[in-house]
């Protein structure tokens, strides 16, 4: 079976990995080529880098030489096209695919491209489908806080996360998780998953089970304005959201002209203020809880903060180099 392998993000890491690891041990599986958005500018400098997928496939590619293969032309081709025009698909199809294999790539497949493959295309989405379909499932199960999720293995089709369900494994949350947490356990457990279905096809995928498409919901991108944070909201909505923010955007306010991160935090458990200051009243500290911020209903105690360009604090060594801030009102 070749794979041509499309992802972006660090999400989709581990399954390129996992799908490359099968070709040594005699899985049936070749990747043969690995599929990403360019090179953008990261970092200060604003230098280009590539994306975390290719950053693991240029990897892949040293290691495969290295294993003694003697030609690096059997090395899986990466690819970094602005566009999936006519040119991409001919180079594609000289690579002669079997199967796509999608995760977190960024873009929709249109039916020019999907019909280079024989076996079709799937893709790896971590959320229960029909639940969540679109860019940011992880995200928005936190902002929903909702008490299980999971990863779905469909059928690409033509309308974006619709296509029949042919694995599906829920996980239940506790409620603590950030997006950096769980992007690092799907991705994970969507390799071992994605790794246990192709294993010993020969002859085409299986017969998917088709969604309930009445009982679809979306989710957009995350911009970074979604990261200001709204101290009119209940504590246990700011909480979700810092949390669903993590590690990106980040949830920031401000103290006086400086911009801060909320890095870590969660809604208090003791007793209120009664009347209630304004929101965004830095009401204290609680030896055990940390910094105590009023909001539009109940308490927010924040654990890590982070001033614009400074060095993450935990709250006890904030609140000693910032003596002004008990008594502030964060806005």
């Amino acid at each position: 079976m070749r794979i041509l392998y499309a992802g972006s993000p660090g999400i989709a890491v581990p399954a390129l990995q996992a799908l490359a690891e099968q070709a040594p041990a005699g899985g049936g599986i070749e990747v043969v080529g690995v599929l990403t958005n360019p090179d953008s500018p990261r970092g200060r400098r604003g230098e280009p880098e590539p994306t975390e997928v290719g950053k693991a496939a240029q990897a892949l590619s040293t290691a495969f030489v290295r294993r003694g293969s003697g030609d690096p032309g059997l090395a899986p081709v990466l690819l970094k096209p602005e566009k999936l025009d006519a040119p991409l698909r001919e180079q594609i199809a000289r690579l002669k695919p079997d199967l796509l294999v999608s995760f977190a790539y960024g873009r929709i497949f249109g039916p020019k491209f999907l019909a280079l493959f024989p076996w079709g295309g799937i893709n790896i989405h971590p959320s229960l489908l029909p639940k969540y379909r679109g860019a940011a499932p992880i995200p928005q199960a936190i902002l929903n806080r909702d008490r299980e999720t999971g990863i779905t293995i469909q059928k690409l089709a033509a309308e974006m996360d619709a296509g029949d369900i042919l694995v599906r494994e829920a996980f239940p949350l506790t409620g603590r998780e950030t997006t950096g947490e769980l992007n690092e356990y799907a991705g994970v457990r969507g390799a071992a998953l994605v790794c246990s279905l192709l294993s010993g096809l020969d002859s085409g995928l299986p017969a998917g089970e088709p969604q309930n498409h009445g009982e679809a919901t979306f989710c957009g991108l995350i911009k970074k304005e979604d990261g200001r944070i709204n101290w009119t909201m209940p504590a246990p909505v700011i909480d979700a959201r810092i949390r669903a923010y993590t590690p990106w955007p980040l949830s920031r306010t401000c103290h006086g002209s400086r911009e801060l991160y909320i890095l870590r935090g969660r809604p208090f458990e003791g007793p209120r203020r009664e009347p209630a200051p304004p929101p965004g009243t830095v009401l204290g500290i609680d030896k055990q809880a940390g910094i105590l911020i009023q909001t539009g209903d109940g308490i927010f105690a924040a654990e890590r903060l982070q001033y614009a360009a400074k060095k993450a604090l935990d709250w006890w060594i904030f609140v000693n180099g910032a003596r002004d801030f008990v008594g502030s009102r964060l806005t």
